[in-house]
């Protein structure tokens, strides 16, 4: 592991980023096309680079798959896209899941869970009646999944916390902009700006609960040897 690597790398994210996010207030699609999908990859690496878990790569990698999906606006890239989206929440609870256990970190309070559930039910049953027949169900799944991960990340402490909760913010624009609500100007924007900020706070999140910098722990070593 080399600390200079991977400040280069998350250096390199985060002008992605900017550049990403310049591009969609000044409409610019080739600066959009181009620097969205070194997003995830560059997040990636500065996992590697940093130690980090295999899973927490996994996740960012089929965020990367979801990426470049939703580039497109045919359906059926929509719905692989968020298939891809939901594998890497699946990642992120079994990640959160093995993380908490390892740093002992104690579950969310109860008002906490009474929350992400009421803001996941009232969320799709205001979005149902202006989704296409053919999306209800799968945006339905989606979204407990999605509800599901946030909440989990809440185990981590407040960084990984706010990742989720940006991250269901994000997916939440996008839904809205699918149901044909009124959008904020540049919808683009505001999804990018919450998504790249969630993925980077819940990498920030799981590596700071791990204790992954400058080198693992104890804990982390075990950890991942139960990682696949």
């Amino acid at each position: 592991m080399n600390p200079r690597h991977a400040r280069v790398l998350l250096i390199a994210f985060g002008v992605a980023a900017a550049v990403d996010l310049v591009s969609l207030v000044a409409g610019f699609t080739p600066g959009h096309l181009v620097a969205k999908p070194l997003l995830m990859p560059l997040l990636a690496l500065f996992v590697v680079a940093g130690g980090g878990p295999r899973l927490l790569v996994a996740a960012l990698l089929f965020g990367w798959g979801g990426d470049t999906l939703l580039l497109s606006d045919a359906d059926p890239a929509f719905l692989a896209g968020m298939a891809s989206f939901a594998a890497g929440h699946v990642c992120y609870l079994v990640l959160f899941r093995r993380t908490a256990r390892v740093v002992a970190r104690a579950r969310a309070p109860w008002f906490v869970v009474g929350a992400y559930g009421v803001a996941v039910v009232a969320t799709v049953a205001l979005l149902w009646p202006g989704l296409p027949a053919g999306l209800r169900v799968p945006v339905a799944g989606y979204s407990l999944l999605l509800t599901a991960m946030a909440y989990g990340a809440t185990r981590l402490g407040l960084v990984a916390g706010l990742g989720g909760a940006l991250f269901m913010v994000s997916d939440t624009l996008i839904a809205t902009g699918v149901a044909d609500w009124p959008q904020l100007p540049r919808p683009d924007f505001w999804i990018m700006l919450t998504y790249a900020a969630a993925q980077y706070l819940l990498v920030r999140g799981v590596l700071g609960a791990l204790g992954a910098r400058p080198a693992p722990a104890a804990a982390y070593g075990e950890m991942r040897s139960t990682t696949p």
